[in-house]
């Protein structure tokens, strides 16, 4: 099984990957694939709704956002994280996951997603929410853990210290862990939930 992590931070070796590496050291020993991918430090402009994608079967801006996409594909479950700024994402990481799902039309229904958010205090919750959205716009089921998955820390490498949120991503990896292998083994044994024709409504017309 594979899993995705993209890491929206533009500090590499930073808190956020402090976090996503107690969760890599989990799915490595269940036997799960990873493979990180580092956006916060790129040129990722946003969507501008052109549509063009549904033509041409990737994004007209031709960057990270299409290497990512073939791996998302494959992928069994996807793992987002982002530093906190002003009680939201980065807005590059934002940008990233606004194209990369509105231009990859591929069934993601029952890809496992987690999202993690890191503060130096507040605005996890609020991070941890808009990350979500992606998921549970697109069928894919959301993975918890034993709290919100946050983890603290301002300077590089003060996450270390936080103890009970390197122990969140660790719950987390194995909570999402199982979810993937059920979720397989479900998919084997009844095939993926009836869809229906999706019913357009419109309250302008």
């Amino acid at each position: 099984m594979k899993v995705l992590i993209i890491n929206g931070s533009p500090r590499v070796g930073g808190n956020t990957s402090i976090a996503l590496d107690e969760m890599v050291k989990v799915f490595e020993s269940e036997g799960i694939e990873t493979e990180v991918v580092f956006v916060g430090n790129k040129d990722i402009r946003g969507c501008i709704a052109c549509r063009a994608c549904a033509e041409k079967g990737k994004c007209v801006f031709n960057d990270v956002v299409n290497e990512l996409a073939p791996k998302f594909e494959e992928a069994d479950g996807l793992v987002v994280a982002s530093p906190v700024y002003f009680a939201s994402a980065n807005g590059t990481l934002i940008s990233c996951l606004d194209r990369l799902f509105f231009s990859t039309h591929f069934d993601k229904t029952m890809k496992v997603g987690a999202s993690v958010a890191i503060a130096r205090r507040g605005g996890c919750s609020a991070t941890y929410d808009e990350l979500n959205k992606y998921f549970t716009i697109s069928g894919m089921p959301v993975a918890s853990s034993q709290y919100w998955n946050s983890v603290h820390g301002r300077e590089k490498g003060e996450a270390e210290q936080d103890l009970e949120g390197l122990q969140t991503m660790r719950t987390l990896a194995r909570n999402m862990t199982f979810l993937m292998k059920s979720i397989a083994l479900g998919k084997e044994k009844y095939g993926l939930p009836e869809k229906e024709e999706h019913q357009w409504t419109h309250f302008i017309r």
